[in-house]
């Protein structure tokens, strides 16, 4: 393995990689409490109308969700094979399994439209036409935690995407040389992971809460 380089105010490596996850961390923790804002709400909706949930969880796409988990654990897998492989200094090793990554998020969002579309036409998306599918006010409620909930998370996969398609790319022109640089990588890593248990809470949360 290639030595890291220390630069200054950093007296060990150790403490370099320590000061440049921080702010990483910090970041990911505002995501967490955004998303854990969500989650309460949930909760609460599951307390306070369990059978009106229920009922409501059951008019979800229960396999397509579950088609989705397993694109994004499998990316997730390739995003640590990828952080490995830049901490070992595997230039063409890193840069195709960040793309790979980026191209199941790519299908993770691909699939998720095909769903919403389903959804539609069955009248079942609160913001868009005509709902005909809620017997009363809570299932409505959920459906419209269940658009908030995964549209956001949509929105955090893109941005994934484009981090790693980029981190990618600047792997493959030598923009970022591995393993000096590494940790970019790796912070992408964190980025890409969280997003990926974001949607390991969300599946069960909202799909298999029936």
């Amino acid at each position: 393995m290639a030595e890291r380089v220390l630069v200054d105010p950093y007296v060990t490596l150790p403490q370099q990689r320590e000061a440049a996850v921080m702010g990483m961390y910090v970041f990911l923790g505002s995501e967490i409490m955004l998303f854990g804002g969500l989650f309460v709400v949930a909760l609460a909706l599951r307390l306070l109308h369990p059978q009106e949930v229920v009922e409501a969880s059951k008019h979800l796409h229960l396999w397509i969700g579950g088609i989705n988990t397993a694109v994004l654990l499998t990316s997730s897998f390739a995003v640590a094979l990828a952080v490995h492989a830049a901490g070992a200094g595997a230039r063409r090793s890193a840069m195709i399994l960040l793309l790979i990554a980026a191209a199941l998020g790519v299908a993770f969002l691909g699939i998720k439209a095909f769903e919403y579309s389903k959804e539609y036409d069955e009248g079942m998306l609160p913001a868009f036409g005509e709902t005909t599918h809620f017997a009363n006010p809570v299932e409505r409620l959920f459906m419209d935690l269940y658009l908030i909930s995964t549209a956001l998370h949509a929105l955090h996969v893109t941005v994934g995407v484009m981090l790693l398609g980029g981190v990618a790319t600047s792997i493959g022109r030598r923009w970022i040389v591995l393993p000096t640089r590494s940790i970019v990588v790796e912070n992408s890593g964190l980025y890409w992971h969280l997003v990926d248990a974001i949607w390991i809470f969300l599946y069960p949360v909202l799909y298999i809460v029936r």
